[in-house]
């Protein structure tokens, strides 16, 4: 099973996302620079956080035309994963390949914390590891995490259970004060309608190596690799 991560001018979480399918899980990984088109090799991508191109116009905005992002929408359009964190989030919402878009937080203040999330579905790859409405804590790093769609879109993604986690308390109700920016419906991730497109603000690769004192992100690595694994 091959993972690739993009790697974008402004890009600084690529490395410590790399590091998750390479030397945790044991996959063969690549890094792939940003002006790459043929990324058939690939099984997954990684959209990673940081800044991509400087978050000039918007976050995302302008990492959207790139060469690999071009073959990445390609990628997913043939059923294939792709995997947006963070600033990847934000790009796969630019890009189409998720509704909706991720406005500045509530509070106008980059956050930067580790907060509870609890898991709405579990029927998925990147959730089969989890169980139902368990509440995990993964770390957020982000000024720009509030997400935002119109009526309709919110309503649809409800309907088609595309909404995989969300911001809660460690009980796993959600307030106001659990939702650290603002995010509509306490919003932290969604997939596309088929399953195989995720994008989350919150950082499941902070918290996949004991050393970092937290194991609760690995699962969702480990979910998507027996999954992928299953299916050869």
């Amino acid at each position: 099973m091959k993972f690739g991560v993009i790697v974008f001018p402004g890009s600084n979480c690529d490395r410590d996302v790399a590091m998750v399918p390479r030397d945790l899980l044991q996959q063969p990984t690549r890094m792939v620079w940003h002006e790459e088109s043929d990324l058939s090799d690939l099984d997954v991508i990684i959209v990673p956080g940081g800044f991509s191109y400087g978050d000039y116009l918007r976050c995302g905005a302008i990492a959207r035309f790139s060469p690999a992002m071009k073959a990445t929408v390609q990628h997913a359009e043939r059923g294939g994963f792709v995997l947006g964190i963070c600033n990847g989030f934000q790009v796969l919402t630019e890009a189409g390949l998720l509704p909706g878009a991720l406005m500045r937080n509530r509070d106008l203040h980059f956050v930067c914390d580790r907060v509870p999330l609890r898991v709405e579905r579990t029927n998925l790859p990147w959730t089969q590891e989890y169980q139902g409405g368990q509440v995990i804590t993964l770390p957020i790093a982000h000024g720009e995490g509030c997400y935002y769609a119109d009526a309709d879109t919110l309503k649809s993604l409800e309907d088609h259970h595309q909404v995989l986690f969300r911001y809660s308390t460690p009980t796993g109700e959600q307030t106001d004060a659990a939702n650290p920016n603002g995010s509509l419906n306490h919003i932290a991730g969604i997939c596309n309608r088929q399953g195989n497109v995720l994008g989350m603000m919150p950082h499941p690769e902070r918290a996949a190596d004991p050393a970092l004192g937290s194991t609760d992100g690995i699962h969702l690595f480990k979910g998507l690799l027996n999954a992928l694994v299953g299916t050869r």
